[in-house]
């Protein structure tokens, strides 16, 4: 565990597991409004092999809006990231930076550590969700 991530290892294929997340981010109010494929990026730009490995930048608007009227510097942590990374054939990662952790970023701003504590939540019921990926075995 990094600590500064919620994590989910999925027993399931690389293709799966992403087209899962992406619905059960859907679920828990999360649109996908970014997609980097790093794999194909890093190969790209520099040549380098890396498993598959996707960045899905997730927006919750409500929860968005939330936090931007308290302090609208939080914009520059926004979208949340979540990251599918391919373990193996049948094995996939799933991580998402940890909005406890962001807030600390942000100074431990009292009203935004409640949201943060909601949005968590959200996050760790959607990761719990993906097929493959059994509640006991997430983390963070």
């Amino acid at each position: 565990m990094s600590g500064y991530t919620i994590q989910a290892t999925c027993e399931r294929p690389f293709e799966e597991t992403v087209a899962a997340v992406r619905a059960e981010l859907a679920k828990a109010g999360f649109g996908v409004i970014t997609e980097i494929d790093l794999r194909a990026t890093l190969r790209q730009k520099i040549g380098a092999e890396i498993p598959a490995e996707v960045i899905l930048g997730a927006c919750n608007p409500r929860f968005a809006y939330r936090a931007i009227t308290v302090d609208p510097s939080v914009a520059a942590l926004l979208p949340c990231n979540v990251v599918v990374r391919s373990l193996g054939e049948r094995s996939t990662l799933v991580e998402a930076f940890d909005p406890g952790a962001m807030m600390q970023l942000a100074g431990g701003h009292g009203d935004l550590e409640g949201l943060a504590a909601e949005i968590a939540q959200q996050l760790r019921a959607a990761l719990a969700a993906v097929p493959g990926a059994p509640e006991s075995r997430l983390t963070g």
